[in-house]
């Protein structure tokens, strides 16, 4: 029996096969909703993996090829194993007017096509007769450095993972983007299941992304709208010492699986990328096989079964070409039982029978957890569940720093928020004046909140219906605010104060009072989907029409910090009182034995003040005396109105925590 990951977040969908279902053109939900938009120049489709991007690209390239004016379609994916979501497909026997198709000549993320690669996409527009022509992003930004900007016009630029764009001005794909908007004639439809980055670096400048018409596709809605998948678990499993020493505790080898072992630069690996896989393999059983046509190794377990095991760790170019040649062309569920990797398998990469996805170490991005969460939500029949664990190193005797594991777990817990708030569904928050101007608001998953600001700006309405989720990330990425949530920080210094800096520095066109509506929308978002719906209405509002029979049976209530709490009277000052992040600390809480929670605390602690170890002696052997004699031995405490005292308080705990740590074996040096 496999131990059992800690489940942060356990979510249920309703299976209704909304997003699964096609129109009469043979398209589902999303692919609809991107194709009502086909004739803008610059198209923006945010929609999370396993939506139908791919396809729905294809639909609107060959509707642009088709009527126009555009006379050729470059599509640019992050790595070569992605191309086969680009591969021919039919679409006129479901009801389009044209199929998808991509000469092998032009396919240059196909593996047999290694040569020349540069050449062939500058070939490819001096050329008639092939339309579509499919590379890596490497194999664009290469080509682009001997192409003038003008050999664009009348071509359609698609940009698949479009999170790999950066506003920054080194970055070669935003600089191709930018080329291609400003000096050419061309179109772009850019493509991405999550439109934040893990850097802070803006994806495009705010000028050229208002130039984008969005097309949004939330997490809750394609999963929500699934045929066979109801159940998404997501998990964190802590361990002390090696990971593969821990690593068959959480793998099922019975569920189709994803192992992503962490970077030779991450604190979980042990620096020997092969000498891992090559344990991994021998944990799960005796290697009997390999199929040197494929690439894949079959394994027997102890208890007699055969998997199939894909090794994407190689470095070698041959070896690894023959592996994703086969992994781009599989067809049945019974083709691969377990693929292990390092940077690939992630972005895009089509795996529709995967059940798990189990990643060693803390990932720096949520963009990264996400793309890596979406190769196990496809749809497929007879998948009910799809698992994601991250194995997480727990601060122990063996680790130098502890300030290094504390910032993993913080990381953890806060990713994991994010994906909670991306994934649980999706609420419609108005005040009584909305309802009431417009019927039509009536409609599922609506709350009527006293005291909520009206999305009177058009901007601000924008953000809050389209960018919500992006928003999210850059709070739950900023270090004051991570910082914050678990240290002992009031709640209203940070929906008021930390928060409102985050939503100036991603939006910096907002005035004071858009700020504000921003604000109070995310908060009530956050709260409210972080909380346990106790009754589900259509509507949960007040009905004044029973009004005279005291509280009617229009009244719900949801359960906040562990009170109930009418939604008629969650005014704002309410939710501002609430720290809507407080999950995080509760989850580190029940997940960690009481020493390295301890230690966790202490080090939070120390975090709320830029102290080096130096400056916390000199701040001891000088000011700190001098007060203690001062004040007849009383010690400073950290909540002293003064702040040069508060600082003396820190210095005097860092100094303490100092001293545990050694005694425990913890010690680190700054």
């Amino acid at each position: 029996m496999k131990q059992k990951a800690n489940e942060i977040v356990n979510i249920k969908y309703e299976q209704t096969g909304r997003s699964s279902d096609v129109n009469e053109l043979g398209m589902r939900e999303m692919q609809a909703k991107a194709y009502a938009a086909r004739d803008k120049r610059f198209l923006l489709i945010k929609a999370p993996p396993a939506s139908g991007k791919s396809r729905a690209l294809m639909f609107i390239a060959l509707d642009k090829l088709q009527h126009q004016g555009i006379k050729r379609v470059v599509v640019a994916v992050p790595e070569k194993s992605i191309g086969r979501s680009f591969q021919n497909t039919r679409l006129k026997p479901y009801g389009f007017f044209a199929d998808w198709n991509v000469a092998n000549y032009f396919n240059l993320t196909d593996v047999k096509n290694e040569k020349d690669k540069k050449g062939r996409f500058i070939e490819f527009f001096r050329q008639k007769g092939a339309k579509i022509l499919v590379c890596a992003h490497a194999t664009l930004r290469n080509a682009m450095k001997e192409m003038e900007d003008e050999w664009f016009n009348d071509t359609l630029l698609a940009i698949d993972e479009f999170h790999h764009t950066s506003a920054d001005a080194e970055s070669n794909l935003g600089d191709v983007v930018r080329r291609v908007m400003n000096n050419s004639t061309g179109h772009i439809v850019a493509m991405t299941g999550s439109y934040f980055r893990g850097d802070g670096v803006p994806v495009l400048r705010q000028e050229d992304e208002a130039r984008f018409f969005p097309v949004t596709y939330n997490y809750y809605e394609q999963l929500n709208g699934y045929r066979y998948m109801k159940n998404l678990v997501l998990g964190y499993h802590f361990y002390h010492g090696s990971y593969l020493d821990h690593i068959m505790e959480v793998l099922d080898t019975t569920k189709k699986t994803i192992i992503h072992i962490p970077s030779i630069n991450s604190r979980a690996s042990t620096g020997l990328k092969y000498d891992e896989t090559d344990q991994i393999m021998r944990l799960i059983g005796r290697r009997v096989d390999r199929d040197y046509n494929t690439g894949i190794y079959t394994v027997e377990t102890p208890d007699g079964r055969l998997l199939r095991i894909a090794d994407l760790v190689e470095d070698d170019p041959k070896e690894r070409n023959r592996v994703q040649g086969f992994l781009q062309k599989m067809k049945r569920r019974d083709d691969v039982d377990i693929i292990i990797a390092l940077g690939t398998a992630k972005e895009g990469f089509d795996w529709q029978w995967c059940e798990m996805c189990l990643t060693i170490g803390v990932r720096g991005s949520l963009t990264e957890v996400i793309q890596i969460i979406g190769r196990c939500t496809r749809d497929c029949e007879g998948k009910e569940t799809a698992r994601f664990v991250n194995m997480i190193a727990m601060p122990d005797a063996e680790q130098a720093d502890v300030k290094v594991a504390v910032n993993d777990f913080l990381k953890a817990i806060t990713a994991s928020l994010l994906m909670e708030q991306v994934m649980a569904p999706s609420w419609n928050f108005k005040t009584a004046a909305d309802i009431d101007d417009d019927d039509n608001n009536r409609k599922k998953n609506t709350v009527v909140i006293e005291g909520l600001k009206p999305l009177t700006s058009v901007r601000a309405k924008q953000i809050v219906e389209e960018q919500l989720d992006d928003l999210k990330a850059d709070v739950l990425n900023n270090d004051l605010v991570v910082r914050a949530i678990s240290g002992s920080t009031t709640a209203e210094t940070i929906t008021k104060v930390l928060i409102p800096k985050v939503i100036r520095e991603r939006y910096p066109d907002l005035n004071d009072e858009e700020v504000e509506m921003v604000r109070e929308h995310f908060l009530a978002d956050t709260l409210i989907k972080g909380s346990d719906i106790v009754v589900e209405d259509t509507i949960i509002r007040r009905d004044e029409r029973n009004a005279e029979d005291g509280e009617s049976e229009g009244n719900r209530l949801i359960k906040l910090a562990n009170r109930f709490v009418n939604i008629d009277k969650l005014s704002i000052n309410l939710i501002d009182t609430i720290n809507p992040f407080q999950r995080a600390y509760e989850v580190l809480s029940k997940t960690v034995d009481a020493p390295t929670l301890r230690i966790i605390q202490d080090t939070i602690a120390e975090q709320k003040f830029d102290l080096t170890m130096e400056q916390a002696i000199m701040i001891f052997k000088g000011p700190f005396k001098a007060y203690v004699e001062e004040h007849g031995g009383n010690i400073p405490q950290g909540d002293d109105p003064d702040p040069k005292v508060r600082e003396m308080a820190a210095a005097y705990q860092m100094l303490r925590n100092l001293k545990a740590r050694k005694m425990a074996g913890l010690e680190y040096e700054e």
